[in-house]
């Protein structure tokens, strides 16, 4: 691919310049749960295979990237959900759209055009909702891809591996590209439980800058998946910022696996760890449970109440929700955040952008 000049701004690149301004006045909002919601439209094979995909070999109900495709609408409806509930920032519909993960549909040659058309929709629908006063982001999202390259997939051998770091950082890559192509305006890196995946994660995109002469701001984002404070590769939460902050993100945070009541320490071991970088948190709704509608313990108002207490605490500048959040979830959180400012970082990718611009 010709790399694009770099005098040459592109509309994401001047639409994420105004992200550090922004940052700097309010705690922004990012969107809820893709794949809670989606379980709510209780689609059925025929909807993830469309005329497409109709006669493709194997079941497809659960790509929900393939929906980009096949059911537009409703990635679209859920985007414009988040919007109307105040979210900022919206994800892509892209969290296992990399050729890597795309392997177990037997749809890896469809991970290009699967991230250009979930940006796509993303895109049009940030449009809509944008004003001069609140502008909104897409965020395209890089999943941790269910291969890993630091744990063994065999008990009996620990030092077996289903990936390796270079197959990994060529997905990402083609991941990036299709989400640049499609119109993102930042990049997240997000439910990270390996440190080595979210390592290729950053190279590829760093490549993919390289080549094309634009350097989107990113988020990367980590999971804590149990009491033992620790991310599933076995680093704590201030080991993996120290293993990432070279990539100079423009925030970093905590997703996933906790509700925010478990979440909260390991939020505070981040604030506290990484004092030039913004802090974005967006939990799950507290723990399953089959029992409720989205399958999560929380209400709105319990997950809001938390959250607030983040902002209040001064630890906050994006706050969102991971699994079993709504667009009811965001709108709470949208509305107690907002009597908070934003936590207070020193100044360093604001006058890099500033100079790159």
């Amino acid at each position: 691919m010709t790399a694009r000049p770099i005098a040459a701004k592109s509309a994401p690149f001047t639409r994420a310049a105004r992200l550090p301004e922004l940052l700097a006045q309010r705690i922004l909002v990012l969107d809820g749960a893709m794949g809670t919601m989606i379980q709510r439209y209780k689609l059925g094979e025929a909807d993830y295979r469309g005329e497409r995909f109709k006669d493709h070999p194997k079941d497809l109900k659960g790509n929900n990237e393939l929906l980009q495709f096949t059911r537009p609408d409703v990635i679209r409806e859920i985007h414009e959900h988040y919007l109307a509930a105040g979210a900022d920032i919206i994800e892509t519909n892209t969290f296992g759209a990399t050729s890597v993960a795309q392997e177990d549909y037997g749809l890896e040659s469809l991970a290009y055009e699967m991230n250009v058309e979930a940006a796509k929709i993303a895109r049009a629908a940030c449009d809509k909702f944008s004003t001069p006063d609140k502008p909104r982001f897409v965020a395209g999202a890089f999943g941790p891809t269910p291969r890993t390259a630091s744990i063994s997939p065999d008990v009996n051998d620990p030092g077996a591996r289903n990936v390796d770091f270079d197959t990994l950082r060529e997905a990402y890559k083609e991941q990036g590209r299709g989400l640049l192509d499609g119109g993102c305006d930042l990049f997240l890196v997000e439910t990270i439980f390996d440190t080595l995946n979210a390592k290729a994660a950053i190279v590829a995109i760093d490549e993919l800058f390289e080549e094309t002469g634009e350097r989107l701001p990113i988020i990367i984002s980590g999971t804590v998946t149990d009491a033992s404070g620790r991310i599933l590769s076995g680093q704590t939460v201030t080991a993996f910022w120290h293993s990432v902050r070279h990539a100079q993100p423009i925030a970093v945070g905590l997703n996933c696996a906790l509700g925010a009541a478990l979440m909260r320490p390991y939020l505070e071991e981040l604030h506290k760890a990484a004092g030039d970088t913004w802090i974005s948190c967006y939990p799950n709704a507290g723990l399953p449970n089959p029992m409720s509608d989205t399958g999560f313990d929380e209400t709105p108002p319990v997950t809001g109440a938390l959250v607030e207490e983040f902002a209040k605490s001064g630890m906050l500048n994006i706050a969102g929700g991971c699994c079993g959040t709504t667009p009811e979830h965001i709108a709470e959180i949208a509305k107690r955040v907002s009597a908070y400012r934003p936590r207070v970082r020193e100044e360093r990718w604001l006058s890099g952008l500033a100079q790159a611009a």
